[in-house]
């Protein structure tokens, strides 16, 4: 009994695309997951979770690796202000509040400003690969609510240099984000 042999795969027959528009492929010749082919399914998951977790999450990490090159900057104008992260295409949504001492986490309700894009352009923006201002008028970021709050956070976040709070990230992270930033950017 002679089996079929397997087609040979060409870079068409995979929907992972590079933000350059190239098929992603990992060295192996399997194509990368790549966060603009974020799966349905799961997204519907983590939008019917609780978001409490996931905001708890993300105020730990936000303190740990973010806060110490942060806490420089004046917060004074946004402390007690409520705060949402929507990540768009994974269904997550994260509320905080910014205090004195860092990121707080905070259930679902009225928020002052929400921040929507997909997970792909929030890790651009977090590497520093693209510019807010680009996905502001592309109207990839999206800012709902208090516009003049989330257009003064964003400039104070575009003011701080990754290299800088990469410096002060604990244990070695500022370093792998700076490897992260400079794949991507080869990439």
């Amino acid at each position: 009994m002679k089996f079929p042999a397997f087609p040979a795969f060409t870079p068409r027959d995979f929907p992972a695309f590079t933000p350059r528009g190239f098929p992603a492929f990992t060295p192996r010749g399997f194509p990368a997951f790549t966060p603009r082919d974020f799966p349905k399914p799961v997204a519907r998951v983590i939008a019917a979770l609780p978001t409490w977790p996931a905001s708890r999450a993300f105020a730990l990490a936000a303190n740990l690796a973010a806060w110490p090159a942060l806490r420089e900057l004046d917060w004074s104008h946004v402390h007690g202000r409520h705060f949402c992260v929507h990540v768009r295409d994974a269904g997550l949504k994260l509320y905080f509040s910014l205090h004195a001492d860092g990121f707080r986490a905070e259930g679902s309700g009225v928020v002052d400003v929400t921040f929507t894009a997909t997970a792909a352009d929030f890790a651009r923006l977090s590497l520093r690969l693209e510019d807010p201002d680009t996905l502001f008028f592309n109207r990839r970021l999206l800012i709902e609510g208090d516009t003049d709050l989330g257009l003064t956070v964003k400039n104070m976040l575009d003011a701080l240099e990754l290299e800088t709070a990469a410096a002060s990230m604990p244990a070695g992270f500022g370093r792998v984000v700076l490897h992260l930033r400079r794949l991507s950017a080869e990439g």
